[in-house]
């Protein structure tokens, strides 16, 4: 951002480290770029951050005119793809149009919801933090038996996801805004989301981008390096991460995607080109090279079964990506 002032208040809490107190660096914007976004080479496009941010910030503007709305709201969860959002729709609209959501269900969302309060004030927006925990409790105790949400993460965390979005789209029609949501490309190619709650908005400013391009992004915005530097994770289970559930972190899972869906790759052929841009990328690296003779950082070699597994969660989950089927219409 040589160019332009921050969203966030570079003085405040939340520029400066975690709620909690940890610090964070204070890094040039570049050098942070760069070490956020590995050198993936010719497997993904190569997107200009200060592009993609005037980008969204027109997108967000114009999708907001067109619904001649007031603002938008924007749950917030300390994390990266949240944060980025909320600072785009504030250059966009403005501090005063946008409003957060922080909708912490249990206790390992807590310190994630203190983050995200010390950042809905960094970026000087209206919010409020709701404990849905006992929304959730009663909506457990009146379900059918049948339906038991005991000891079922996946059940329990697409029900607390649907209520956060309940509790939004109330905020979004008492305020006459629209809910923007924060899900990136990744999370929308591999339906990585649930459907009816993060998955339900009026907008994605970031579904275009994959999360290694939400990361390089986010330096290009000065968001906190340590909402950088987070683990992305749903937040439901302790020691939960997407990586654990994808089988692969995103520097490996974008550059799958991008070669599987937007080529039109088949698995044989994705493993192939990122084997020869490992290959390439460790004959570069010299001695800059981890124990095991893989640049660190960089991307790592994937087997078939990985691919396979990413490309079966893309054609399984195109129904989270369409509108409801109908039956085709007799308009004769």
């Amino acid at each position: 951002m040589a160019d332009r002032d921050s969203a966030f208040d570079l003085g405040g809490d939340a520029a400066a480290g975690r709620s909690t107190g940890d610090p964070a660096s204070n890094e040039s914007r570049s050098t942070a770029a760069d070490r956020n976004r590995p050198r993936l080479g010719s497997l993904l496009p190569d997107r200009d951050p200060a592009i993609e941010r005037d980008r969204a910030g027109s997108f967000i503007a114009e999708r907001v005119g067109a619904a001649g709305a007031d603002g938008v709201v924007v749950n917030m969860s300390g994390g990266l793809d949240s944060t980025v959002t909320a600072a785009l729709a504030v250059e966009a609209l403005g501090a005063d149009r946008v409003y957060g959501l922080i909708l912490p269900c249990n206790k390992i969302g807590a310190p994630h919801a203190r983050d995200a309060e010390a950042l809905a004030e960094a970026l000087d927006i209206e919010h409020d933090t709701v404990h849905l925990q006992p929304l959730f409790a009663q909506f457990g105790a009146v379900v059918p038996d049948r339906f038991d949400l005991h000891d079922e993460p996946v059940r329990s965390g697409n029900a607390v996801a649907r209520l956060r979005m309940a509790v939004a789209y109330l905020a979004a029609n008492a305020t006459n805004r629209l809910v923007c949501g924060t899900a990136n490309r990744s999370e929308l190619l591999l339906g990585y989301l649930t459907k009816h709650g993060d998955g339900a908005a009026d907008l994605f400013p970031l579904g275009h981008l994959y999360k290694t391009d939400v990361r390089a992004l986010a330096a290009d915005l000065d968001v906190p390096e340590f909402v950088v530097e987070k683990a992305p994770t749903a937040g439901f289970l302790p020691g939960q991460r997407d990586a654990d559930d994808l089988g692969a972190p995103y520097e490996v899972v974008d550059p799958v995607l991008h070669l599987g869906v937007d080529r039109g790759l088949d698995p044989e052929s994705v493993v192939e080109r990122i084997a020869a841009a490992v290959a390439e990328t460790d004959a570069d690296a010299g001695d800059d090279s981890g124990g095991d003779g893989t640049p660190a950082g960089e991307l790592a070699a994937v087997d078939r079964e990985l691919v396979a597994d990413l490309l079966g969660r893309h054609r399984a989950t195109a129904h989270k990506r369409l509108p409801p089927p109908t039956p085709d219409a007799d308009l004769n």
